[in-house]
């Protein structure tokens, strides 16, 4: 009998993730988003980004927040690729490796890339870091970490698309 329960547990859960994303596009959509900061470095930095100049506070990220408990979304262009960054906390039990959901769309004139190689890495507040390679998720790839400790999570992607080219970015993100 568990089975069917299960089952209906993760079609529901699928169900929330889908209506959640509709609903991130217009709310991020509604912000300013005029900070006057480009952190924007494409392909030119290394494995390691260096991003100490920049000042990204938690007033950034705040604004980002929405009602939808702390929904983090942020774009950029990476490598002529437009990439999403949707960071979420993990519904309790529905924890997929961590505390957060780390999630990552890749697009191409407006159509999303799923053909895709991804690894994630994240580097931590106190220095330590990890590497966790992505699941899909329809449009979207995913990879769950722990990020509810306080400080400034350095985000990093890189992927590699059909065409043989590896591609690495990332943003910053405070965690709560």
């Amino acid at each position: 009998m568990k089975k069917p329960i299960q089952k209906q547990l993760q079609c529901l859960s699928a169900i929330t993730f889908a209506a959640l994303l509709t609903t991130a596009g217009p709310l991020y959509a509604a912000g300013d988003h005029a900070h006057g900061h480009d952190d924007d470095h494409g392909d030119s930095h290394g494995s390691e980004m260096k991003h100490d100049d920049h000042s990204h506070g938690t007033s950034m990220d705040d604004h980002h927040d929405s009602a939808m408990d702390k929904v983090f979304l942020k774009k950029k262009e990476i490598g002529g690729y437009n990439v999403s960054f949707h960071i979420m906390k993990a519904k309790p039990g529905k924890e997929m490796g961590g505390t957060h959901d780390f999630m990552i769309k890749v697009e191409k004139d407006g159509k999303a890339l799923t053909n895709i190689v991804m690894n994630t890495k994240v580097k931590h507040p106190d220095g330590s870091s990890e590497t966790k390679k992505t699941m899909q998720m329809g449009d979207w790839m995913m990879a769950g970490y722990d990020l509810g400790h306080e400080g400034k999570h350095q985000m990093m992607v890189l992927f590699k698309t059909a065409d043989g080219k590896k591609h690495k970015g990332g943003i910053y993100y405070s965690g709560r």
